[in-house]
């Protein structure tokens, strides 16, 4: 298995995780907020082969509200 390929996969489950306890009645939502970001922003480059050759993360539609 590549180096990052465990760091990513556990990184994506965590990330799951706290999108499933998000719609839990009651859910912390103030930890929410600080801990989504932090686990986005951790993850690894992703294993090659991830994407398509030529992928652009860029390319599509804008965001609503974004420029």
């Amino acid at each position: 298995m590549c180096p990052d390929c465990e760091d990513l996969a556990r990184t994506v489950l965590l990330l799951g995780q706290l999108a499933l306890y998000a719609d839990v009645s009651g859910a912390d939502h103030g930890f929410i907020e600080a801990v989504g970001p932090s686990l986005a922003a951790s993850l690894p480059e992703p294993p090659p082969g991830t994407f398509p050759p030529g992928y652009d993360p860029t390319d599509g539609p804008d965001y609503p509200g974004g420029s």
